[in-house]
Formats: structure tokens, C-alpha cells, sequence
């Protein structure tokens, strides 16, 4: 039976905090304008690292353990004539 993982945003705690997070940046922008522009660079700086963290968890990236095994023999066995 195949059991699909559903994602944190979609929960009511994913959906709360996704409500915080609008109503934050809100007031942010509104009231707080001038100190947003100022900042901005490295506010898009910052962006890249956390979309890094939190946007690859949507993906396989090769953990299967007979996967990664397979690999190495075959990486060792190409390297080492």
C-alpha cells in the first residue's frame, strides 16, 4: 500500500504559519518601507541558502542505500586500474 507524504504547508500548522508569514511581511512592507529597500540586496542574499534548505526536500537526491553502494564499487573499480 502506498502511502503519499503530504507536505507541512498543507497542515493546519503549515497553513498558520503560512497565514504568520503573509500578515509579517504585511506590516513589514507597510509600515516599515523605507528600512525593506535599505536592505533588500541582502535580504535576496539571504534567500538563496534557505531556499537551498528547504526547497530540496521535494527531491530525491540518490540516498537509497543499494543505489550509493553500486555507485562507489563502480566509481573505486574505474579508479583504481
Amino acid at each position: 500500500m502506498a502511502t503519499q507524504k503530504t507536505s507541512f504547508w498543507m497542515t493546519p500548522k503549515g497553513l498558520a504559519a503560512l497565514g504568520l508569514i503573509g500578515a509579517a511581511t504585511y506590516f513589514l512592507l507597510i509600515e516599515h518601507r523605507q528600512h525593506v529597500w535599505q536592505f533588500l540586496p541582502y535580504l535576496i542574499l539571504l534567500a538563496c541558502p534557505f531556499m537551498h534548505l528547504f526547497m530540496h526536500g521535494g527531491h530525491d537526491h540518490g540516498d537509497d542505500q543499494s543505489t550509493r553502494g553500486d555507485d562507489r564499487k563502480e566509481s573505486e573499480h574505474r579508479h583504481h586500474h
